[in-house]
């Protein structure tokens, strides 16, 4: 892919998988699981649509004068732009490929950085715009950019709009997004020149950590597992060993940045996170579009999209770690003291990061509001195949690595802390 056509993706990069983990990784690689309708099906009607996620109700909040912006020099709105969407700054990740429509002012002396939480996600570079991918129940992740200079009255006084942008989707609409506007990181190094093609491709969970985060900034400890970050260049990604940081001090100029970190765990939750939003925004499209054109057919449709999106929440092919990871940033007791907990203190939240990510094998993201806002029917199709796993009754060898104990506290807590789970789920027996 030339470089003129990888822009914004996972707001971190997007192109072409080639390579083969980047086609392991990929179920749209790999088989038709791809949204066929427009963008503007008159069930989905992605560009006309008010959006209610969390930038609009910003914007509106704004504009009333409820929320106003601080204008930072160096660091432009992006302080205040944390605050007001609740993104924590532990969570800031950095990423040095030019792979953006800002790709000018990127390089590893002045790397993007990513802030995220549950339903959205910011980009942010030096001297740069700033971007925003944020989740809306019914249409999925919408597009924004700031500009950061005071350009009229409205910027002056701390009230200026992120305005909606369809640039973004010519890269977050792709077979890699499953055909639906969504998220992705991108393992790659830069082109040699100016007009050359990078290699690589989208990663998430299922990919070792050996072929993750080329031109990518790594902080923390990553034990005895091996990846791709912290190298500038094509020729060092065969080394044996990565390169470990604690943080980016002495690495960068750290002036702007809102933390000195570019967090491993930050890093793994946010790869995890990228695909279940498009696999979940794929269900939710492809289930309106089946109760608007042909109801009575639809449930099997959705019962096999569901099976992938099961094994994803499940984390049925996740990548083995091979020890302990450790992050420096906080981001670690951060992301896992907050989620609804089950009477015993159990929470899905809770991260392993020695065999696995978390430490019970399912999804935060079936709190989200994207998961929330499912059509029944979609929904209904996920609990359902969920049950069939979780249950014991589908007993094919990918389905062993949940063991009873796994099962049986998975159950348990959703059946405490999520309201709409149908009754069926019981608790499960040996």
């Amino acid at each position: 892919m030339s470089r003129a056509a990888i822009l914004l993706a996972a707001i971190g990069g997007a192109a072409a998988a080639t390579s083969p983990a980047a086609a392991r990784s990929s179920p749209a690689a790999q088989g038709p699981l791809a949204f066929r309708e427009s963008t503007d099906h008159p069930a989905i009607k992605y560009s006309t649509t008010v959006p209610t996620d969390a930038v609009s109700v910003l914007n509106r909040r704004m504009e009333s004068g409820a929320v106003r912006l601080a204008l930072d020099p160096i660091k432009g709105y992006l302080p205040s732009v944390l605050q007001a969407l609740q993104v924590p700054k532990e969570s800031q990740i950095a990423v040095f490929s030019e792979t953006s429509f800002q790709a000018e002012k990127i390089n590893a002396e002045n790397p993007r950085t990513i802030y995220f939480n549950d339903s959205v996600a910011v980009g942010w570079v030096r001297g740069g715009l700033i971007e925003v991918a944020a989740e809306d129940p019914r249409l999925g992740p919408v597009f924004y950019v700031l500009d950061q200079g005071p350009a009229g009255p409205a910027e002056r006084a701390g009230r200026p709009q992120f305005k909606r942008s369809g640039e973004c989707l010519e890269c977050h609409r792709s077979w890699e997004t499953l055909a639906v506007p969504g998220l992705m990181v991108l393992t790659t190094f830069p082109p040699t020149t100016r007009n050359g093609y990078a290699s690589g491709g989208v990663t998430d969970h299922r990919t070792p950590l050996s072929q993750r985060w080329a031109s990518w900034y790594v902080t923390g400890r990553p034990g005895p597992n091996r990846h791709m970050g912290n190298k500038l260049l094509p020729s060092q990604a065969d080394t044996s060993a990565p390169v470990v940081l604690d943080s980016l001090e002495g690495r960068i100029d750290l002036k702007g940045y809102a933390t000195p970190y570019s967090d491993i765990v930050a890093l793994m939750v946010f790869e995890h996170q990228t695909h279940m939003t498009n696999l979940l925004t794929y269900i939710n499209w492809e289930g309106r579009v089946g109760e608007f054109e042909h109801p009575a057919t639809t449930g099997a449709t959705l019962r096999e999209i569901a099976r992938e999106v099961v094994d994803y929440l499940l984390f049925i092919d996740e990548a083995p770690l091979a020890g302990k990871i450790e992050g420096t940033s906080g981001f670690t007791e951060m992301f896992s003291a907050e989620g609804p907990r089950d009477s015993r203190g159990r929470s899905l939240r809770q991260l392993d990061l020695e065999r696995r990510l978390m430490r019970y094998p399912c999804s935060y993201m079936i709190y989200s509001p994207l998961f929330d806002g499912l059509p029944t029917a979609a929904k209904d199709a996920i609990y359902g195949r969920t049950w069939e796993i979780l249950s014991g009754q589908d007993k094919q060898p990918p389905y062993g690595r949940l063991s009873l104990a796994d099962r049986q506290a998975i159950v348990e807590i959703l059946r405490e802390t999520k309201k709409d789970l149908p009754g069926y789920f019981l608790p499960v027996q040996r």
